[in-house]
């Protein structure tokens, strides 16, 4: 039996340590580490890894794609995309920075108290590329977003790329940059996720406790201090308002099956030679693992 052997190709010049061992975790048996990845210099060596096995064997190597510039990764995940042709193919994986496992960890989080697909949700940071999975895997499910930025320009340009993915989808976009804006936002949603730049408050605890509609309210930032304040990176579940209605998840508390995922998602990599596990393939794995918990 070919050993499983995992490409981990990283836009950074030394490739994560933390993807690493994930994939040592998830089974990949050979690991071959390159940094510095772009679209230009990836193409060699994926052909290397397509063209050294063939038959059943491609399904015994595959492709992660990781980093911390997650719009350079979006692209080298491109351009290995475009070398494979017909059934010379290996799977491939996009998580850069994380990206996909958080956001889909966070939603499937939420989504064990909220129906979604009737709730109205906000998510700030909407920019940043967790930002803009969370509210795309939202918009999948008929939640009405609000996608939000300190930038109205950029919340919109944000939503109008949501519009695009999701023809159907119901998303506005909003710029609460002072207390009261922020404080009539909360009062029109019914979760609320903070995926903004690490070590930025974004809300206050005093506006949190005070919003009476708000039921969920999810941390992504694991830097302080906290994106929402009063909310705790270990926060599972946690209530944080006196009528205990209103859980808090920090970005430990949605860990667990952020890592699950990853590790699974992995594995699935080498059970055939043709899967491309981006912020959809990854968002229905979270949700599986959701469903057999």
């Amino acid at each position: 039996m070919p050993k499983r052997i995992l490409l981990q190709l990283d836009v950074d010049s030394q490739p994560s340590t933390f993807d690493s061992v994930v994939a040592i975790d998830a089974g990949a048996e050979h690991l071959l580490r390159h940094g510095n990845v772009d679209s230009d210099n990836v193409i060699g060596l994926i052909h290397g890894a397509m063209f050294t096995r063939g038959g059943d064997d491609l399904a015994h190597t595959a492709v992660f794609i990781g980093g911390s510039h997650v719009g350079a990764a979006e692209a080298v995940y491109q351009a290995v995309k475009n070398a494979f042709f017909g059934p010379v193919r290996v799977s491939v994986m996009l998580d850069a920075a994380g990206c996909n496992t958080t956001a889909a960890a966070a939603v499937v989080s939420a989504e064990r108290h909220l129906d979604l697909s009737s709730g109205r949700a906000a998510v700030l940071g909407a920019t940043g590329p967790v930002g803009r999975r969370v509210a795309q895997m939202l918009a999948r499910r008929g939640a009405e977003v609000v996608l939000c930025s300190r930038q109205q320009s950029r919340a919109e340009a944000a939503r109008d790329d949501v519009r695009v993915a999701i023809p159907s989808s119901n998303v506005h976009a909003a710029a609460p940059t002072d207390r009261v804006a922020m404080s009539d936002l909360l009062e029109t949603i019914d979760v609320l996720f903070a995926c903004g730049a690490a070590g930025v408050q974004l809300v206050d605890r005093d506006i949190l406790e005070n919003s009476s509609r708000l039921k969920v309210a999810i941390d992504l930032n694991a830097v302080p201090p906290a994106g929402l304040e009063g909310v705790e990176p270990f926060n599972k579940a946690q209530p944080i308002r006196e009528d205990g209605n209103l859980l808090t998840y920090g970005p430990i508390g949605v860990g667990g099956l952020k890592m699950k995922t990853h590790r699974k998602a992995i594995a699935m990599l080498f059970e055939s030679n043709d899967a491309t596990l981006d912020a959809d393939e990854i968002d229905a794995i979270a949700t599986r693992l959701e469903a057999t918990r």
